[in-house]
């Protein structure tokens, strides 16, 4: 009989990889938490309007990756592609928009799209959202908070910042018609993607891949030159407040996102450790969303992070800290007829040492082969109790990984060597 194997681009997080996901999850949540968002879980299936009006009917994501079909009462569902859309429908719909809102959430995401390295079509997810707060502030507090997540994975020296501004609705019409205008007369020299993009979505022919259509558009008009006072203002007062914290960033006029729903800020923590999947992290402000959707009008910025490529680039970079490769701190094992003690020596450690990773060995067999399996956990500390251990109420500690002299201590004593040395 054939076996049944996983879906091609949707993989399965394996007990190896895990404490290294575990590890970058405690350390993006924590950061977010000292910067005042709050969780928010809202479901990975949608109504299909929610993404096609948000996203764009005519963008890559709704023409060709959304997973889409319709349920038994014949309505439209799709798997969400991405995870602002559903935030704004959830906080909509929860009444949490009469006030600012610092919110992140966390989870997969699903597209059609042909699996490589960096890019599946299960992927996960941080997100981040802001709403309610109009001004550069924010948006220069996002990016700040980003480059201090950097900081703290050890990434810094990996990746660089780049950010644009798209102006508003008013600006991006002007910019629309003046670079359609250039573009149709040059449409021979344009990629056969860019030329189909050209009346439905132009301003995405600025992200081509295409090295002739790069090649054309040095010469075209820029976003830049079409911008309004308050776009420029915007603009500028971010860039002065990124430079008073001291976050180095590049005026990228190319950048412009995927999704229709941006405008003014938009921005890429960018990496060339990874080939071509270089974006870690993305966003920028997408203040017509919320009344897009049937609100009310809401400013708002935010931004995604992807946990399989920032997985990869930790690895590249050989930022993986050397405990991630140590699930458990000691590995308790027994000689003898000792069973009943070494479940209540175990159950009282945990007790008196509430960080400790204890695995109590189960299964039997000699004290040799226990050491054997002790020394294979990765464990830095042994435990072992023993007949004489279990009659006087000790346990023996062995350091597994340093020099340290072995003792045969009390079990109390024994937790507090524990919690004074962290194994």
């Amino acid at each position: 009989m054939m076996k049944i194997r996983s879906i091609r681009g949707m993989n399965d997080l394996l007990p190896d990889q895990s404490p290294l996901w575990q590890y970058l999850e405690e350390t993006v949540q924590g950061l977010l938490a000292r910067y005042g968002y709050r969780e928010i879980r809202f479901p990975v299936l949608e109504q299909t309007e929610l993404f096609k009006r948000s996203i764009g009917e005519v963008t890559d994501i709704v023409e060709k990756e959304m997973y889409t079909f319709l349920d038994r009462n014949g309505e439209s569902l799709t798997l969400r592609p991405e995870g602002t859309a559903g935030c704004v429908r959830a906080c909509e719909q929860g009444g949490l928009l009469n006030q600012a809102q610092r919110l992140w959430y966390r989870g997969p995401m699903f597209r059609y799209e042909r699996p490589q390295k960096g890019r599946l079509r299960q992927f996960h997810q941080f997100g981040a959202e802001v709403f309610g707060l109009e001004g550069p502030d924010v948006d220069a507090e996002m990016l700040v908070m980003t480059h201090r997540l950097w900081q703290e994975l050890g990434l810094a020296s990996h990746v660089h910042l780049e950010i644009n501004s798209l102006g508003t609705a008013d600006d991006r019409a002007r910019y629309r018609a003046a670079l359609v205008s250039w573009l149709r007369e040059r449409s021979d020299r344009l990629d056969e993607d860019s030329r189909r993009r050209l009346d439905s979505n132009p301003l995405r022919i600025l992200d081509s891949k295409h090295p002739d259509t790069q090649a054309l558009l040095a010469d075209a008009p820029r976003l830049s030159q079409h911008l309004g006072d308050e776009s420029v203002e915007h603009f500028r007062r971010l860039r002065a407040l990124l430079d008073a914290a001291g976050v180095d960033y590049q005026v990228n006029e190319r950048l412009v996102r995927g999704l229709d729903y941006y405008g003014k800020t938009v921005f890429e923590w960018v990496t060339g450790s990874l080939g071509a999947q270089g974006t870690v992290c993305a966003g920028g402000r997408y203040d017509g969303l919320v009344e897009q959707l049937g609100g009310k009008p809401t400013p708002a910025v935010g931004f995604g992070l992807g946990i399989e490529r920032l997985v990869l680039l930790l690895d590249a970079a050989q930022a993986v800290p050397d405990s991630i490769a140590r699930q458990v701190d000691a590995y308790l094992v027994g000689v003898g007829d000792v069973q009943a003690a070494v479940f209540t020596t175990a159950e009282r450690l945990r007790t008196l040492c509430p960080v400790l990773r204890l695995q109590t060995h189960c299964g039997g067999g000699s004290f040799k082969s226990q050491m054997k399996k002790a020394d294979r956990s990765a464990a830095a500390l042994a435990l072992i109790v023993g007949e004489d251990e279990a009659a006087a109420g000790t346990v023996t500690v062995k350091d597994l990984r340093g020099e340290r002299p072995q003792q045969t201590l009390p079990v109390d004593e024994a937790a507090a060597l524990i919690n004074n040395t962290n194994p």
